[in-house]
């Protein structure tokens, strides 16, 4: 193994049992590599498909990586980006006394992102036919959904501004599971409200069961309610301003400026409904998946790392 000077780039995904949606993870890295060819660039998922984490950075070791950048997938920073992520890195540094591993945060709240959002619901309003008016139509926006409240608002923050700044009728945010409303319920509660087109939007990555599932229960709804036209809007994916917002945090990270916002971290303060969570001990919790799905590879690694997060 020669060392190397070129810098590393680590793109740390969730992972999924979907092929597809493994695919286009890849195909995102991939854009990443062929933007910037002068750096050694690796995937790792944290759990449900391979490569995992460990095995990327491997991989960037083995070509001579000494300081690697890693940049969670991830489109919010719920419990995958500030706890099961950071435990794996914390434990992969300390096996390696020659490398360093520098985190960096996830894609947030970010008016590109917002852009691009805005960009995936602009492509399918052509459904609507030429008296098409944004006035009239309901904006339904399904996010990830997790135990993190902080999470979720970011998810109804964005909601927001679509509505507002693409001036439709009225939105209402839902989430595919975890937390409230689900999908359905969000579809069954705005039908109240009377609007005759509706457009939902997966605020989602990549495809898979979940994106998926919210294309399901929406032609359901379709379905039970013939007399509304309802559009269902392409996911982010590989969008040139997600990937420019991928470009932006790797560029903070290696910068030094690229701070996750801590304000509303549920490990550090009193969140309500979470306080039991201050200061827990930062350690991964999805050992028995990594690595299965995909490919039925049930690679299972028990190593623990403890890293506090009452600073």
């Amino acid at each position: 193994m020669t060392q190397s000077t070129k810098p590393a780039l680590l793109v740390v995904g969730h992972g999924s049992r979907d092929v597809e949606a493994i695919e286009e993870f890849q195909q995102l890295t991939r854009h990443l590599q062929k933007s910037y060819p002068e750096r050694l660039c690796a995937t790792g998922f944290l759990e449900f498909a391979r490569p995992l984490i460990s095995d990327g950075i491997e991989q960037l070791r083995q070509q001579g990586a000494q300081k690697i950048t890693a940049i969670p997938g991830m489109l919010m920073a719920a419990g995958h980006a500030k706890n099961d992520i950071p435990s794996e890195l914390n434990t992969l540094q300390a096996e390696h006394d020659n490398l360093e591993i520098t985190y960096g945060r996830d894609l947030g709240v970010h008016p590109k992102m917002i852009q691009a959002a805005q960009s995936r619901i602009e492509e399918v309003e052509h459904q609507f036919g030429d008296n098409y008016d944004r006035k009239d139509t309901l904006l339904v926006v399904i996010g990830r959904g997790a135990s993190d409240a902080d999470a979720n608002s970011n998810i109804s923050k964005i909601t927001r501004v679509l509505e507002e700044g693409m001036g439709f009728g009225w939105a209402v945010t839902g989430y595919s599971g975890v937390t409230s409303p689900l999908i359905g319920d969000a579809l069954a509660r705005s039908h109240r409200l009377g609007f005759k087109q509706v457009i939902v939007f997966p605020y989602f990555l990549f495809t898979g069961r979940l994106v998926k599932m919210i294309y399901r229960v929406t032609d359901e709804y379709q379905q039970q309610h013939p007399d509304i036209k309802v559009v269902k809007a392409p996911y982010l994916n590989d969008h040139p301003l997600v990937l420019e917002t991928f470009i932006e945090r790797m560029q903070e990270t290696e910068q030094g400026t690229g701070n996750m916002n801590c304000q509303m971290c549920q490990y550090r303060v009193q969140i309500i409904g979470s306080e039991h969570k201050v200061g827990q001990p930062q350690e991964g919790h999805h050992h028995h998946v990594r690595g299965a799905g995909t490919d039925h590879d049930h690679h299972h690694d028990h190593s623990h790392h403890h890293h506090s997060h009452d600073h």
